[in-house]
C-alpha cells in the first residue's frame, strides 16, 4: 500500500486491510488469551502486532522513490512473492482450517450441516473472488 502511485488502488487496499487485520486480531488476540501467557508478553505481542502493519507501510513508502514497477527484476520478485503468499493461503485455508472442522463428528453425521458448510465456503470463495477483481 506505501508503495502504490495510484489513488484508486489504495483505496482498495485500506478497505482490505482494515478487513483482513481486523479478523487477524481476533484470531491473534484470541489465541495470545488461550495460550495463557504472563501480561507482560501479552502486551509485547500485542505492541509488535500493532506496529508490524504501519511499519510495513512506512517501509513501503520508503521504498516507492527507488522502486521501479517494470524493472524485470521487480516483476520476478513481486511475482515470486505473491505466489508463494498465496499458496501459504491456500494450505493454511485447506489443511490448518477446513480439515478440522470438516473432519469432525458433527459435521460428518449431519448432511444438512455438510451442505451448509460447503455453500458457505463456495460464497467465500466467490466473494475473494469479486473483491479480487474489484482491486
Amino acid at each position: 500500500m506505501g508503495a502504490s502511485n495510484n489513488t484508486c488502488s489504495i483505496k482498495g487496499l485500506i478497505v482490505a486491510l482494515c478487513f483482513h487485520q481486523m479478523f487477524k486480531g481476533m484470531g491473534l488476540g484470541g489465541c495470545i488469551l488461550q495460550v495463557q501467557y504472563k501480561l507482560l508478553k501479552r502486551m509485547v505481542l500485542v505492541l509488535l502486532f500493532s506496529i508490524t502493519t504501519p511499519f510495513g507501510i512506512a517501509l513501503g513508502i520508503g521504498l516507492s522513490r527507488i522502486y521501479k514497477e517494470n524493472n524485470p527484476s521487480a516483476l520476478i520478485t513481486v511475482s515470486m512473492l505473491n505466489a508463494s503468499s498465496a499458496g501459504l493461503l491456500i494450505y493454511m485455508a485447506l489443511v490448518d482450517l477446513l480439515s478440522t472442522d470438516f473432519m469432525s463428528p458433527r459435521l460428518q453425521n449431519n448432511i444438512k450441516l455438510q451442505f451448509k458448510s460447503y455453500v458457505a465456503v463456495f460464497l467465500g470463495v466467490a466473494g475473494m473472488s469479486v473483491m479480487t477483481k474489484w482491486n
